[in-house]
């Protein structure tokens, strides 16, 4: 699929959809393009593999959520994967076959089953987040076993035909006027068992163990995020591939800093003197300290944004702002000098400000009686001028 599709635009819905509007849009498009109801149409099977993969991430709120931000590439920095096309067939065919009575001649793909998926939930810091680490993890998990090579039988014997299903993996139950097929419970739907097990995995066909694992953090990666490492989940019986290992970020909380997607936000102290008069000030950043020019009186509440000093973009565009807020402190625990020295400076500002609304309460006079005469005057000449006019008509 095009990466430059829009996973909206193929469902034909809003990006403010409700997810009963997305279920509702991916049922039409898949009743309408299943390769079932299409055979032969490869037009009508892409369609579907379509509308099924921007199913698969619009139905996801996390994945929504991180297409909304970053698209197609945020999906893929966060260790996103589409579904293949086997997978898709195998995974909705259940639900096809509810909707058409179609979806069983597909049937699942075979060959030995891949190797359960693991979860790893990872807490760091917010720093280490930010610049991203590569982190030794200990990892309990089951690999296949060597003696048997994840058979679960003794060396030099192998499986056995299931008496129960006769090796069909399905037992059939009649039910009224339906025949119901279901996996046999005695061999689970392999149509074989294990007569002789092996001794030191006990049939299993897996062992457990404890590994140290490197886990490379990205940059830039957030509280919540899941990322994808292949082939390092469980082992495969059979000789299948391994699962894979996902693991989901928990970021801790910093004492000075905030961050809003790759925005930092950060409240910065400066005395009221400072703000006042200006200053060079030194402002920590996640990425190191830098001076920042205050103006003369700045504002407690005022904003800074300081660029390029944020969160680096998971999709490697870049990185974010930093945006300081202003905090001017009223000094406390005064001497009596320094009391004295406000109080002076305070009845300073007041006569300032007096002299300033005096001046201004004369202007606002000045300028009302200069209009006032500057109109009268205007309005005597007119008059004057018409009664000459009046006269020497006479």
């Amino acid at each position: 699929m095009s990466m430059n599709v829009d996973y909206y635009e193929i469902l034909s819905v809003s990006r403010t959809a409700s997810g009963a509007e997305i279920k509702k849009a991916y049922r039409r498009l898949a009743m309408q393009f299943h390769p079932d109801r299409n055979p032969g149409d490869k037009e009508a099977e892409g369609k579907f593999k379509e509308c099924t993969e921007a199913y698969e991430v619009l139905s996801d709120d996390q994945k929504r959520q991180i297409y909304d931000a970053y698209g197609h590439e945020g999906l893929k920095s966060h260790g996103f994967r589409h579904t293949s096309a086997e997978d898709v067939f195998s995974s909705f065919g259940d639900m096809f076959g509810e909707l058409f009575g179609l979806g069983g001649r597909r049937g699942r793909q075979q060959g030995p089953a891949p190797g359960n998926d693991l979860r790893l939930d990872l807490h760091i810091s917010f720093l280490d987040a930010v610049h991203g680490l590569v982190r030794e993890e200990e990892i309990q998990r089951r690999d296949t076993c060597l003696t048997c090579e994840g058979s679960g039988c003794r060396p030099g014997y192998s499986k056995k035909t299931c008496p129960a299903c006769q090796g069909r993996g399905q037992v059939i139950r009649a039910q009224g006027f339906f025949q119901v097929s279901t996996p046999c419970p005695q061999c689970h739907g392999e149509g074989r068992i294990i007569t002789d097990p092996c001794q030191d995995c006990g049939g299993a066909g897996l062992i457990k163990k404890t590994i140290k694992l490197p886990i490379h953090i990205p940059a830039g990666v957030d509280n919540g995020a899941r990322m994808r490492v292949p082939g390092k989940g469980e082992g495969s019986r059979q000789g299948g591939p391994p699962g894979d290992l996902y693991v989901i970020f928990h970021v801790e909380e910093h004492q000075f800093f905030k961050r809003d997607g790759d925005t930092i936000y950060a409240s910065v102290p400066v005395s009221m003197i400072k703000a006042a008069l200006g200053c060079v000030l030194e402002v920590p950043t996640v990425h190191g300290a830098i001076k920042l020019t205050l103006p003369e009186g700045s504002q407690s509440g005022q904003l800074f944004r300081l660029r390029g000093h944020g969160v680096p973009r998971p999709n490697g565009r870049g990185t974010g702002d930093m945006v300081v807020e202003l905090r001017v402190q009223t000094p406390v625990g005064l001497s009596e000098e320094q009391k004295k020295l406000l109080h002076d400076f305070d009845a300073s500002c007041q006569r300032q400000d007096e002299a300033k609304e005096e001046e201004g309460f004369f202007s606002r006079i000045f300028n009302e009686v200069l209009g006032r005469n500057k109109g009268g005057k205007e309005s005597g000449g007119k008059n004057t001028k018409a009664k000459s006019k009046s006269e020497s008509g006479k």
